[in-house]
C-alpha cells in the first residue's frame, strides 16, 4: 500500500466535493469517483426545481454561492458546484460506479467500471436520490409509473396521479395541473405534509380546496393498470382513468454498497448505519461516511447545509489518526 492514495471518496455531490477540497486543503491524496455527472442528484432534479436552503448555506470550500433570489434553483446550483469544482481542480472522476471492494490488511481495494483504485481510507458520500422507494403494488412496473419527475411540460393534457403529499409531490402536483393536466394526489395521511415549503403549502391545499386538484386523505395506491387505476379509501376502491403515475414515494441510500464494506445497519426500519459522531468513522476501521447517508432511511435528517462540517471532521480524523501510528 505504499502507493495507495490517502483517501478514495465515493460519490461527487456537494458532500463528496467538499470532502476532497478538505484532502486537497491538507495535502493529502485523494480521488472522488463518481457513478454519474457532476452532482449527478442535483442533476436530476426537477428541471424548475427551488432550494429550500438559501445559497449561503450551500457553499463549500469557503467559495460564495452568488443567486439571484435569496433561494437558489437548480440550475445556479449546478453552475455553482461546476465552479467549485474548477477553482479546486479537484480530482474527480466522473461516470465511474463502483462496482467492486476488498479490505486489505493496511487498507482497501475499490474497483471501479473503468480501473482499480488502492486507498488507506475512504469516505462514502453516496447520497440517497439514486434508489426510490417502491409501492409493491400490482402494475408498478409500467412504463407510465414514474419516481423521477423532470419537466411538466410532457404531461401537459394528461391525467396525472401524483403519490405522497411532501415537498416533491407538491411541485409535480401543481406544476402538471398549470400545464394543463387533470391531476389526482393520493395521500396516506389526513393532510399535507408539514414539511412542504411554507411559499407552496398555501397553495396546494388552496387548489385541493377549490377542486381544481382531486385528493384522496388517508388513502393509498391500490393497483395501476394502462389506463385506470385503483385507490384505496376509507369508502372503499375508487377507480378513476390514468395516464401516468408519479411515484413521488421519497428514495433510499445505497445499503448494498454499505454492507459490502461491512458497515453495521440498525435493526429497526431507518437501517442507521454505525458511525462516531465526531470523526464519522464507521465500525470498519478507515471507512467513514459522510453527508445524507448517514442517516439510513432517515433521509430528512441531513442535508448540505448541516453536513459540510462532516468533510473537515473526517480530514481531522485521518490526519490525527496517521499522526498516532507514526
Amino acid at each position: 500500500m505504499n502507493n495507495a492514495l490517502d483517501i478514495l471518496i465515493i460519490g461527487g455531490g456537494p458532500i463528496g466535493l467538499a470532502c476532497g477540497i478538505a484532502a486537497k486543503k491538507e495535502g493529502l491524496s485523494y480521488v472522488i469517483v463518481e457513478k454519474g455527472c457532476l452532482v449527478n442528484s442535483l442533476y436530476n432534479y426537477p428541471l424548475n426545481m427551488t432550494f429550500f436552503s438559501t445559497s449561503e448555506r450551500l457553499e463549500i470550500g469557503g467559495v460564495p454561492f452568488v443567486s439571484i433570489q435569496p433561494k437558489p434553483t437548480r440550475s445556479e446550483a449546478l453552475e455553482y458546484y461546476r465552479r467549485v469544482t474548477i477553482n479546486y481542480d479537484l480530482n474527480i472522476r466522473l461516470f465511474e460506479p463502483v462496482t467492486g471492494v476488498q479490505k486489505g490488511a493496511n487498507g482497501f481495494i475499490v474497483t471501479t467500471g473503468k480501473t482499480t483504485y488502492e486507498a488507506k481510507n475512504i469516505i462514502v458520500a453516496t447520497g440517497f436520490y439514486d434508489i426510490p422507494n417502491l409501492l409493491n403494488i400490482p402494475g408498478e412496473d409500467l412504463p407510465k409509473v414514474r419516481h423521477y419527475y423532470y419537466d411538466p411540460h410532457f404531461y401537459a393534457f394528461q391525467n396525472v396521479l401524483v403519490v405522497g403529499a411532501n415537498n416533491s409531490s407538491v411541485d409535480v402536483a401543481l406544476e402538471t395541473w398549470r400545464k394543463g393536466a387533470q391531476v389526482t394526489m393520493v395521500v396516506r395521511e389526513s393532510e399535507i405534509g408539514r414539511r412542504v415549503k411554507y411559499w407552496v403549502k398555501p397553495d396546494i391545499e388552496n387548489r385541493i380546496k377549490e377542486g381544481s386538484i382531486k385528493a384522496y386523505f388517508n388513502s393509498k395506491l391500490a393497483a395501476i393498470r394502462a389506463d385506470e387505476v385503483d385507490i384505496q379509501t376509507a369508502d372503499g376502491i375508487v377507480t378513476i382513468p390514468n395516464d401516468y403515475v408519479m411515484a413521488m414515494t421519497g428514495y433510499q441510500p445505497n445499503f448494498k454498497l454499505l454492507r459490502s464494506f461491512g458497515v453495521q445497519l440498525s435493526d429497526d426500519e431507518k437501517l442507521a448505519p454505525a458511525y462516531n459522531g465526531d470523526t464519522m468513522e464507521t465500525n470498519v476501521s478507515g471507512l467513514y461516511l459522510a453527508g445524507v447517508v448517514c442517516g439510513g432511511m432517515d433521509t430528512h435528517s441531513w442535508f448540505i447545509e448541516n453536513s459540510r462540517e462532516h468533510a473537515s471532521k473526517i480530514v481531522a480524523a485521518i490526519l490525527a489518526k496517521e499522526t498516532a501510528d507514526n
